[in-house]
């Protein structure tokens, strides 16, 4: 981890392909009203914090959920809801032909895929999309750009990535970790912690 750089990290609140358990991946999905609560749940937690967050940098994914999640962190936080930067670099991994499929259907839809990620999680790849091993090279570099504290609204395989590579988990366990979307993710030096 670059320096003493403390992140958090915000997975953006539910859309209604997540209440269905349907891959999103780089769907442009919007958040629902229930994952609008969430996002605003998350701001007050950040606003409440005993710390001054008005000078870190924010930063989030580009697609419309991680940025409407943004948007309302800020404006939970009293700061100016569009002050801040988008980084293709966050942006969920590629499900390839999985996105918009029902993880109830795959077992009928993909046996062989759904054993072969089983198999090797960390680098089965679905067809026209990306690995987690894809996605930590995307990840890796932006990191190493990060100088100062950073609030950042991006998706679950991000956050699950995240962790892996700056607390030197196991790979093959990252897709155990859980990704709420009601709790913010502090990782520092010290380590992590949810708020």
């Amino acid at each position: 981890m670059p320096g003493r750089v403390t992140i958090y990290c915000i997975r953006h609140g539910q859309t209604d392909w997540n209440a269905e358990q349907r891959y999103q991946g780089q769907a442009d999905i919007p958040l629902n009203d229930f994952g609008r609560g969430q996002a605003a749940r998350n701001g007050s937690v950040l606003r409440d914090l005993p710390i001054d967050l008005t000078k870190a940098h924010y930063v989030a994914s580009p697609l419309g959920r991680t940025v409407e999640t943004m948007q309302i962190v800020r404006r939970q936080m009293g700061l100016d809801p569009d002050t801040f930067t988008t980084d293709p670099r966050l942006r969920e991994v590629h499900y390839g032909h999985w996105e918009a499929k029902l993880l109830s259907d795959l077992p009928t839809l993909d046996p062989t895929g759904m054993k072969d990620r089983l198999d090797d999680p960390f680098n089965w790849r679905p067809r026209g999309g990306e690995s987690y091993a894809d996605l930590m090279q995307r990840i890796i570099p932006w990191v190493e750009t990060l100088d100062q504290t950073t609030v950042v609204s991006t998706h679950g395989g991000i956050s699950r990535t995240l962790r892996g590579h700056l607390l030197g988990m196991d790979m093959n366990n990252i897709l155990e970790l859980e990704v709420p979307q009601d709790k913010v993710l502090k990782i520092s030096t010290d380590g992590m912690e949810w708020l």
